[in-house]
C-alpha cells in the first residue's frame, strides 16, 4: 500500500529550515516520501552535512515502510560520501539495488567521488564498467584524473575517447588543456587547439581563454596572442590570461601596454590582474608604476582586504630591490599566510641577504599554525647553499622527509643543489640517483654541480644518459654544461654544445649561454677568438658577457683588451663595483699605480664601496665569518688563530712555499705584503677550523670572492701540511685540496 504524502511538519529537526533556505520546497505543500527525502539528501550534500545525509538512506531501506531508492538518490549522496569507506558502502549498496548499469548519473557521481577521495583504480573501475558512457562521465574522468596529478593517464584517456568516437565538449577540452601545460608538451596544446577548431569549440569564450592560458603556461606568446586577436567578445578572465602569459613569458612591457588596453576596453581589473601587472612593472624596474600599483590597492581596500594582494606587493618591492619596502608591506598586513612569509623570505634572497632570509625563516617558525610548503623548501634551502650552512641545511632536508616534500621535484632540486654546493658531492649524487628522471631540475642541478667541482667529464656522461632517457634538455641544462666545459677546459665540446642546443634542440642562444662561451674561451687563453665571438653575438652583450671577458683578461694579464672589456661594463653597470675592482687590480699587478689611482678615483667620485672579502665556516651548527685584513670586530679566538697562521706560515716555508706579492694590491713593504697575504679571509678560516676540529678531519670553507693565486697555492702547502682535506667554494667553483694537489688542476 503506497505511504501517504509526508507534511513539512514531520521533517527531523533542521531539516525543515535546510529545505526551505534551499529553495527546495514550499513549507505548505504535501511531498511524497521519496521526493521528500531525495531533496533533503540534496539538501544535505550541497550543505556539506554527510552525517545527516546518510542516515537518511538508512532510513527509507529499514523503515516500517522501505522505500526503494531511485536515480535520484545515490549522486547527492554519494557527493556527500565523507571518505573512501562511505563511497564503498554506497557503491556496494547501489550495486545491489541494481541502480548502477541503467543510470548513468549514479556511475558518473562514483566516479567523481572516488576521484575527489585520490582512489583512481575504483573510478576507473566504475567507468570500465557503465554500459554506456556519456560526455559528462568522460569529463568527470578527465577533470578527475589532472587533479590526481595523473596528467599523461589523462591524455591516453581523452585519447581513447576519441577512439570510441565520442565527441568532447568545452568542458573537455577545459579538461585537458591544463595537461598540456603539466606535461610542458606544446604539440599536444596545439592538437587540442586543432580539435577545437575541428569540433566548432574554438569560438567559445570558455576555450579561448583556456587555450591563452595553456599558451602563455607553455611560452607560446604568439600564439597565445593569435588565439586573444581573434576573439569578438573578450571578459574579465580573458585579458588576466593573456597579461599574466607575457608576464611570466618576460615580455613585461607588452604586458602593462595590455593592462592600459583592458582599462580602454572598459573591463575593470580584479586582484589577480593586479597580481600580474605588480610582478611586470618590478620586472620593469618602474618605481612610480610600482607606487601607482601600490595606491590602486590601496584605494580599493585590497591591502588589507586580500592577503593575495598584499603579498603580491611585498614581491613587487622585493623585485625592485626596495626589501625595506618590502618589509614594511609584510609587517602591516593584518593576516600573513605561509605564501606571505615565502615571499618575503624569496626577496631577501632575491636581493642576496641569506642571513637575513634565515632569519626570516626563524621567526616563522615561531608562528603557532604555520607549516612550511614547497615554496618555504624552495625559498630557504638557497640561503642555507649560499652560506653554505650544511647542518642547518640538513635540518631542513630532515624536515622535508618529515613533511612528504623530499620527492618534490623543486624541493629535491634545492637539495641536491645544497648538498653540492656545500661540497657534499656524493651525497647530492645518491639525492639525485634516488630521483624519479622525469624532469630536467634534478638533471641540471647535478650537472651543475658536477660542473663547479670539476667534473666535467662526469657532467658531459650524464648528459648522455639524459638524452638515452629521452629527457629532453632545456636552456638551463646548457647553460650548466657551458659552465661544466669552461670549468674543465674543454672548449671543444663547449663548442659542440653550443651548435647542438639551437639546431638538435632548436634552443635559441640567451645571454647566460653567451657569457658562459665567452668565459670558456677565456679561461683557456682564446682571448682574441672570445673577443670575436662578441662581436659577432646577434644580441647585445649584457654585463655577465663583458664581466667574463674581463675576469678571464684579468687570469691571463690582458690589461689592454681588459680596459674595453671594463669601459663597456662601467656603461652597463656603473654601480656595480667589482668591475672597478677588477680592472684596479690588474693594474696593480702589473705595477702600473696611476692606473689603480684613475680607477678608484672614479669609484670615489660615484661614492661605491668595495664588498669586503669574507670566508666562513660551519663548525658545531654555527657560522663564523671571516673578513680579510683588520677585523671590525676581531673573533673571540682571535690571538689563537694569528698563533696558528704564524705557525703554519713557517711550516710552508720549510716545505718550498714563496709568498707571491704580486696578489697584493697595495704599495708597501714586504714584510707587510706577507702579513697582508696572511691574513686572507680563506686563511682565517682555516687556521680556525684546524684549531677547533678534530685532526686529520676534513674542513669546508666558503669564500664570496675567487680565491688568489697565492692562498691557492698556500692551502695546498697547509693541506699536506696537516694531513687534512680542505674544500674551498669561491665564487667561481670548488677547489678540493689534498696531499697538496687541487682538483682544479690550477685552472680556475
Amino acid at each position: 500500500m503506497p505511504r501517504p504524502p509526508m507534511p513539512l511538519s514531520a521533517l527531523p529537526r533542521g531539516a525543515h529550515a535546510v529545505l526551505i533556505t534551499s529553495g527546495h520546497l514550499d513549507p505548505h505543500l504535501q511531498v511524497p516520501p521519496l521526493l521528500l527525502a531525495n531533496s533533503l539528501i540534496a539538501a544535505f550534500s550541497r550543505a556539506a552535512l554527510p552525517r545527516l545525509a546518510l542516515p537518511l538512506l538508512r532510513r527509507l531501506l529499514a523503515g516500517a515502510h522501505p522505500l526503494r531508492p531511485d536515480s535520484f538518490t545515490f549522486p547527492p549522496l554519494v557527493r556527500a560520501a565523507p571518505g573512501p569507506a562511505s563511497a564503498a558502502q554506497l557503491h556496494a549498496c547501489a550495486l545491489r539495488l541494481g541502480l548502477l548499469h541503467p543510470n548513468v548519473f549514479a556511475s558518473g557521481a562514483l566516479v567523481h567521488a572516488y576521484l575527489s577521495l585520490g582512489r583512481v583504480a575504483e573510478a576507473y573501475r566504475v567507468f570500465d564498467e557503465m554500459p554506456e558512457r556519456d560526455v559528462p562521465a568522460w569529463n568527470a574522468m578527465l577533470s578527475g584524473l589532472c587533479r590526481n596529478s595523473r596528467a599523461a593517464d589523462a591524455v591516453a584517456l581523452f585519447g581513447r575517447m576519441v577512439g570510441e568516437g565520442v565527441a568532447g565538449d568545452a568542458v573537455t577540452l577545459s579538461s585537458v588543456l591544463p595537461v598540456c601545460a603539466l606535461l610542458g608538451d606544446r604539440a599536444l596544446a596545439l592538437v587540442m587547439h586543432v580539435y577545437a577548431v575541428k569540433h566548432g569549440l574554438s569560438g567559445e569564450l570558455f576555450v579561448c581563454n583556456a587555450l591563452i592560458d595553456v599558451y602563455g603556461k607553455l611560452g607560446m606568446l604568439a600564439q597565445a596572442r593569435w588565439v586573444f586577436d581573434g576573439m569578438a567578445l573578450r571578459d574579465l578572465v580573458t585579458w588576466n590570461s593573456i597579461i599574466s602569459a607575457y608576464e611570466q613569458g618576460g615580455k613585461v612591457a607588452a604586458a602593462v601596454e595590455l593592462f592600459h588596453g583592458m582599462m580602454e576596453s572598459g573591463v575593470s581589473p580584479d586582484v589577480l590582474t593586479l597580481v600580474s601587472l605588480a610582478s611586470a612593472v618590478a620586472q620593469c624596474g618602474d618605481e612610480r608604476g610600482a607606487k601607482s600599483v601600490h595606491c590602486y590597492v590601496r584605494r580599493r581596500g585590497w591591502d588589507v582586504g586580500d592577503i593575495i594582494a598584499g603579498n603580491a606587493m611585498v614581491d613587487m618591492y622585493a623585485k625592485l630591490s626596495k626589501i625595506d619596502a618590502a618589509q614594511m608591506v609584510f609587517d602591516n598586513l593584518p593576516d600573513r599566510d605561509v605564501v606571505s612569509w615565502n615571499t618575503l623570505i624569496t626577496g631577501y634572497m632575491q636581493n642576496g641577504l641569506a642571513n637575513e632570509a634565515i632569519r626570516i625563516y626563524n621567526d616563522m617558525q615561531n608562528h603557532e599554525g604555520l607549516k612550511p610548503i614547497q615554496g618555504t623548501f624552495v625559498s630557504v634551502l638557497p640561503a642555507y647553499s649560499n652560506l653554505g650552512a650544511l647542518q642547518q641545511g640538513m635540518r631542513m632536508h630532515a624536515l622535508s622527509i618529515k613533511t612528504g616534500l623530499n620527492l618534490d621535484v623543486y624541493v629535491s632540486t634545492c637539495l641536491i643543489d645544497l648538498y653540492a654546493k656545500c661540497g657534499k658531492l656524493v651525497e647530492a649524487m645518491l639525492l639525485f640517483e634516488h630521483m624519479p628522471r622525469r624532469s630536467t631540475g634534478p638533471l641540471n642541478a647535478i650537472i651543475a654541480g658536477l660542473g663547479v667541482h670539476g667534473h666535467g667529464a662526469k657532467a658531459l656522461n650524464l648528459f648522455s644518459q639524459m638524452q638515452q632517457e629521452g629527457i629532453k634538455p632545456d636552456n638551463v641544462t646548457f647553460v650548466s654544461l657551458l659552465a661544466a666545459c669552461s670549468h674543465a677546459g674543454l672548449v671543444d665540446q663547449g663548442r659542440s654544445f653550443f651548435d647542438l642546443m639551437q639546431t638538435v634542440y632548436g634552443i635559441v642562444p640567451i645571454a647566460k649561454h653567451y657569457a658562459c662561451m665567452v668565459d670558456m674561451l677565456g679561461r683557456a687563453g682564446q682571448l682574441d677568438e672570445a673577443f670575436e665571438f662578441i662581436q659577432g653575438m646577434p644580441i647585445k652583450p649584457d654585463s655577465a658577457v663583458w664581466g667574463a671577458l674581463l675576469g678571464a683578461c684579468r687570469i691571463h694579464g690582458n690589461v689592454e683588451m681588459g680596459k674595453v672589456a671594463s669601459q663597456n661594463l662601467f656603461e652597463l653597470d656603473p654601480k656595480n663595483v667589482g668591475y672597478y675592482v677588477l680592472m684596479s687590480n690588474m693594474y696593480a699587478k702589473i705595477g702600473k699605480w696611476d692606473g689603480v689611482d684613475a680607477v678608484r678615483s672614479l669609484v670615489r667620485h660615484q661614492n661605491l664601496q668595495k664588498t669586503p672579502g669574507w670566508s666562513s665556516m660551519e663548525v658545531k651548527g654555527s657560522v663564523s665569518v671571516f673578513y680579510s685584513g683588520t677585523q671590525t670586530e676581531p673573533h673571540p679566538q682571535h690571538e689563537e688563530i694569528q698563533r696558528e697562521l704564524h705557525d703554519l706560515l713557517a711550516k710552508m716555508k720549510s716545505a718550498g712555499y714563496v709568498p707571491d706579492y704580486s696578489f697584493v694590491l697595495q704599495d708597501v713593504e714586504e714584510d707587510e705584503k706577507e702579513q697582508i697575504l696572511n691574513n686572507h679571509s680563506e686563511r682565517l678560516a682555516i687556521a680556525f677550523g684546524i684549531i677547533n676540529t678534530p685532526p686529520r678531519t676534513p674542513l669546508h670553507i666558503y669564500k664570496n670572492l675567487r680565491v688568489c693565486g697565492d692562498c691557492h697555492n698556500a692551502t695546498k702547502y697547509i693541506s699536506k701540511i696537516t694531513e687534512r682535506e680542505i674544500i674551498v667554494r669561491d665564487a667561481n667553483r670548488f677547489h678540493h685540496f689534498k696531499d697538496g694537489h687541487c682538483s682544479c688542476g690550477d685552472f680556475w
